[in-house]
This record gives C-alpha cells, structure tokens and sequence, in this order.
C-alpha cells in the first residue's frame, strides 16, 4: 500500500511543466469561454459529515463569470437535502468541474464561497419569472483545462455507446425498493416528465 506523497512520487514521477502552466489563480478569456457555453458544472464539497458531489445544470452560461475572480452560481429548486449548502456553510472550500457536450477537455475552478439570498442577485438569475433560493458567489483560487483523455477513453459522446434507459431500473422501481411495497412506482413514473416539467425552476 502507497502511504506517502514520496511513494507517488517515485511511482508516477513529476508532471509535464505544461500540466502545471495551465494552472492559473484567474479565470482568462480562454477559461471564460469555456464556462460561458457549459451547461453542466458537478459541484464537489466536504463538511462534517462528509463529502458531497452534486451536478448542475441550466442553460449554457448558467454560471456567470462576474470578474476574472469571481463566479455566480444561482441554486435552484431541488429536493431540499441541502448537501452541498450545508457543508458550504461550515467549510467554504469547493471545486467545479464543468463538461461540455462533444467537447473532449473539461474545466476545474477550485475556490471559496459565499452565499446569497439578495433580491438583486436573485433577480438576476430570474428564469421564467422565477428566482433561484440563492446564489453561490465563489472566489476563485485556481482554474485550469483536463485533457481529454478521460472522455476519449469512455467515449462519452459517443451515440453508438449511449444506454438506454429502459435498460435500468425506473426511478419509480428505485423508489419501491427504497420505500415498500406500498410506493406506487407505475404512477411515479407515468407522471414524472409533468412533474420534472412543472418544478424545473
């Protein structure tokens, strides 16, 4: 077993001065192209009980690039858990991975937050007439390109691999496992696209 930073070290050797390079304490106008099209960013937190990694996602441009330090990210409505604001609240630390649809490199921004719930901010981020809960305001600590790598190798954009999702469990089968028999998984189901259209934001 590997238990020191050396044995990586020795193992792996040292990166490429390039792999380092990339990485900068600003968002440039390279990287703020990159968030300006991405309609999805995974959201990665840690707090007292634990890690959580959530995805986002809204219509491309959904995060905001306020300065070349600053980013917005309006919370919409979800399921209430709250797992990424509540470890938000005790550890300000974060990291963003923003994906692209059938672009190969993603996006890494690390930083530290603040959250808002000023109507002005709000109002900003107003879709169809309706606010977000808050806004995540993140200093940004560090940004930098991934190398396509990961997504050649799982052929993430490739139709030929995508699966369908007959061939999972339903979310409403999911639910009746979880809940009992009792759960009517077949209304879930039948009534979730209406659901999911009506509580979007």
């Amino acid at each position: 077993m590997l238990t020191t930073v050396e044995q990586l070290e020795a193992l792996y050797g040292q990166p490429h001065e390039r792999a380092l390079r990339k990485e900068i304490a600003y968002v440039n106008e390279d990287y703020r192209a990159f968030i300006e099209v991405a309609p999805f960013a995974v959201l990665a937190t840690a707090g007292p009980d634990g890690l959580d990694c959530s995805p986002r996602g809204d219509a491309p441009g959904f995060v905001r690039v306020v300065d070349e330090r600053t980013l917005a990210l309006p919370d919409r409505i979800g399921n209430n858990r709250l797992d990424s604001l509540r470890n938000i609240i005790v550890e300000p630390q974060l990291a963003l991975l923003f994906i692209i649809p059938g672009v190969g490199e993603s996006l890494r921004v690390n930083g530290r937050r603040r959250i808002t719930s000023d109507a002005e901010w709000l109002d900003s981020f107003a879709v169809e007439g309706k606010l977000p809960r808050t806004v995540l305001l993140i200093d940004v600590d560090s940004v930098y390109f991934h190398c396509s790598k990961a997504l050649v190798r799982s052929k993430l954009w490739d139709p030929a691999r995508h699966v369908e999702r007959s061939q999972l469990p339903s979310a409403g089968e999911i639910h009746r496992r979880l809940n009992g028999a009792g759960f009517d998984a077949a209304t879930y189901d039948r009534e979730f696209a209406e659901r999911v259209r009506t509580t979007l934001y």
